[in-house]
């Protein structure tokens, strides 16, 4: 494993400087998002530090674009094969620090391959899958944070003690072009993920039910002739989510679920008025490019893992889902706790969502 001696580590200054620090976020678009403006703060207050970064192949098209970090591209699809790679890619390197910001094992098997002195990783609450056993420092505990401080938790490690929200993503003007030729100009747009992300080995739909949105999205283009736009991947729950809303409203939805790359959902989220959706990746992609997101969380709690900046705007069920399903309060439950029960997202009502929806735009 790795070199298990602690370290007393300084605040930082001229003399601290690192030369070199390795980044360990291999997934998912969302935790990107949370990490990209931490590695932006690193980079901000080490301008000579050469900054790498470890990532997964689907995430790196989230970031691919960003020039003064160099990215490290590791596809877990076949965990072998790229482990072997990464091997002799990082042969002869060594860093000065490692930030594990991903616990999980197979990131635990990827910082084995990277040398560095100092091998930081989470504190004992968030360490899961053993990561402790392969870091050298852990970052300071601090209880019931959303993902985004806690992330930056490896920043004040490190003796930076400023924050810096900026993501900069870069956008490629084919990216732009596509997003400008969906966008109606003069309307509002509004950017529709129906269904969240299916955790690997869930036998649960995380995803709101199809007839809230069918309610909805019949307010919106009836009350503001808003245009609406369908983004999602293309599992089996996503496409059938998107055939049916569009036969229902007979060429009034634009379909994009499975046409879009990463990058061009980047540009229709940019350019979009606000984007509604439920725990997933597009949440957090709105976020980066400064719209307003309207969050629906019943199963994941929002203070943890909702959109950072919009708050505000989060549909929030998870206390009552709490209490219907496991008769408890949200302060009885560990911090990141999900509530699996496929019945727990209705809960949120369409009513709920329209109010919410009509509060943003008047």
């Amino acid at each position: 494993f790795c070199n298990l001696a602690g370290h007393i580590v300084e605040s930082n200054n001229d003399s601290l400087t690192p030369d070199s620090i390795c980044v360990i976020r291999l997934s998912a678009l969302g935790d990107c998002c949370h990490a990209l403006p931490v590695v932006r703060t690193l980079r901000d207050n080490f301008p000579d530090t050469k900054l790498t970064w470890i990532v997964g192949k689907t995430e790196y098209q989230l970031l691919e674009g960003i020039e003064d970090i160099e990215f490290i591209i590791f596809d877990k699809s076949n965990l072998l094969k790229s482990l072997i790679k990464l091997s002799g890619e990082l042969k002869y390197r060594k860093f000065d620090i490692l930030l594990h910001m991903h616990a999980s094992m197979t990131a635990n098997l990827v910082s084995c391959l990277v040398k560095a002195t100092r091998k930081i990783g989470f504190d004992k609450d968030r360490a899961r899958d053993l990561q402790r056993l392969f870091c050298n420092e852990t970052i300071a505990t601090k209880p019931r944070q959303h993902v985004m401080d806690g992330l930056f938790g490896f920043a004040e490690h490190l003796g930076v003690g400023s924050e810096k929200l900026q993501w900069d993503l870069m956008i490629p003007e084919s990216a732009i072009a596509f997003a400008n030729n969906h966008i109606q100009k003069g309307k509002i747009n509004c950017v529709i993920s129906p269904c969240s992300s299916q955790r690997f080995g869930a036998t649960y739909n995380r995803s709101w039910p199809m007839d809230n949105y069918l309610s909805v999205i019949d307010h919106l283009i009836k009350t503001y002739d808003m245009q609406i736009i369908l983004t999602g991947g293309a599992t089996e729950i996503e496409l059938s989510y998107g055939k049916k809303i569009s036969q229902h409203f007979k060429g009034r939805v634009k379909n994009l679920i499975n046409q879009t790359s990463i990058k061009e959902l980047v540009a229709l989220i940019d350019q979009a008025d606000f984007v509604l959706c439920p725990d997933s990746g597009p949440a957090h992609i709105a976020t980066a490019m400064n719209t307003s997101v309207i969050g629906l969380y019943a199963m994941s709690n929002p203070l943890r893992s909702g959109p950072f900046c919009s708050q505000d705007l989060v549909i929030n069920a998870y206390p009552k889902a709490a209490q219907k399903f496991l008769n408890k309060e949200i302060s009885e439950l560990k911090w990141g706790y999900r509530i699996k029960e496929p019945e727990a997202m209705n809960l949120i009502t369409s009513k709920e969502v329209i109010k919410k929806i009509d509060q943003l735009i008047l």
